[in-house]
């Protein structure tokens, strides 16, 4: 094994923000094209350092578009976290003023272009937390958390911050209110992997879960039996329609795509298209539209998507590059006003490199490009 796989093994967690080590790519002898929607799709890149990857989008306006990720994920001493910030003609990279750098950045959120969080890993073994503007950000240090902690996912809104991840094997609630930090630990096994509109997903490292914030507490919700399922995002567009994301775990190498939607009532599976799909991310434009990104396996190669609309789910399938072997993107945004999304990941080339990949995609119809 070389030096470079070996890394890549021990590293999957960090190129993928998706910690389920026991699911690995499954191969298949005979690859199926399901049917594509007519999109128009761009294919760019930040320009991060040799083997890169993106990890979280969040689109504000079409002149103002962030993305966090890491960079020379394989280098231990060199691996760092970055955020990137897109002013409609061009990305630049945002400074993080803090003396000890961020390792691995997994996500953002924002109540406006002057007040963006980003959250991940600290290379001093607590989790980075930052706040700024595309002038820079600073670290900020919750006294609650401890080395050991880990966070995954954010939401913000005015006044209020919360992020999740886990502790001692449990899942955790970070919330920032008033410049006043808590903390609660879910009385459940597992980790929390993204947070939005009071909804929080991940998994017991059993079955998904999901927990939702009420009568002031984060209280864990009735979900259906899925043994083997994980949860790694969630849409909300209102407190009676949602949508989250993941996948099910049948054993090595075979992983099946999960999506659940919330009626207001109670979570339901709903069936996909794409079997060999991974989901990764999803977005929504708040009137019951969704867009899930991943990768199928059956061909790697290609920018994959799928768009929801009811129960009617199909995919969107963005052009192959010469000498990309896969690509997986990680994260999507819905751009409102210009029909457009945004996904963000990695491109992995034939010697194992990765790339930094942002893939725009949009009704034929639409101009603007990215």
């Amino acid at each position: 094994m070389t030096r470079r796989f070996r890394r890549r093994a021990i590293s999957l967690i960090l190129a993928t923000s998706v910690a389920w080590s026991q699911v690995t790519p499954a191969a298949h002898a005979d690859p199926r094209r399901p049917s594509t929607i007519e999109a128009w799709q761009q294919s760019t890149s930040v320009r991060l350092q040799a083997d890169a990857s993106l990890s979280d989008v969040l689109a504000i306006s079409p002149t103002d578009v962030w993305a966090v990720g890491q960079q020379e994920i394989w280098d231990v001493w060199k691996n760092r976290g970055t955020i990137r910030h897109w002013n409609g003609s061009a990305w630049a990279e945002v400074p993080v003023r803090d003396a000890t750098a961020a390792g691995n950045l997994r996500g953002l959120a924002a109540v406006s272009s002057s007040n963006v969080w980003a959250v991940g890993d600290g290379h001093d073994g607590v989790p980075y937390l930052a706040h700024g503007d595309a002038a820079g950000f600073d670290r900020v240090r919750p006294p609650v958390l401890r080395a050991g902690d880990w966070l995954g996912g954010i939401d913000a809104k005015s006044g209020k911050v919360v992020a999740v991840g886990s502790r001692d094997k449990q899942a955790l609630v970070l919330t920032g209110e008033d410049n006043t930090w808590t903390v609660q630990e879910i009385e459940e096994d597992g980790a929390l992997y993204a947070v939005a509109g009071g909804f929080a997903v991940g998994d017991t490292g059993a079955e998904p879960m999901i927990v939702h914030y009420t009568d002031g507490s984060w209280e864990r919700m009735p979900l259906p039996s899925i043994p083997g399922g994980y949860l790694r995002d969630v849409q909300v567009d209102s407190s009676k329609r949602a949508m989250a994301v993941g996948g099910v775990y049948h054993g090595p190498g075979d992983v099946s795509p999960l999506v659940l939607t919330w009626n207001g009532k109670r979570w339901r599976q709903q069936p996909v298209p794409e079997p060999d799909a991974r989901l990764y991310g999803v977005t929504g434009d708040g009137k019951g539209r969704y867009w899930m990104v991943g990768y199928d396996d059956s061909q790697e190669a290609e920018p994959f998507m799928i768009r929801c609309e009811k129960a009617d789910c199909e995919a969107i399938r963005g052009a192959t590059q010469q000498g990309r072997s896969s690509v997986r993107l990680q994260s999507v945004a819905y751009l409102a006003g210009k029909g457009t999304v945004w996904a963000v990941g990695h491109a992995v080339d034939t010697a194992d490199r990765y790339t930094d990949v942002v893939e725009t995609f949009a009704p034929r119809s639409t101009t603007a490009k990215s």
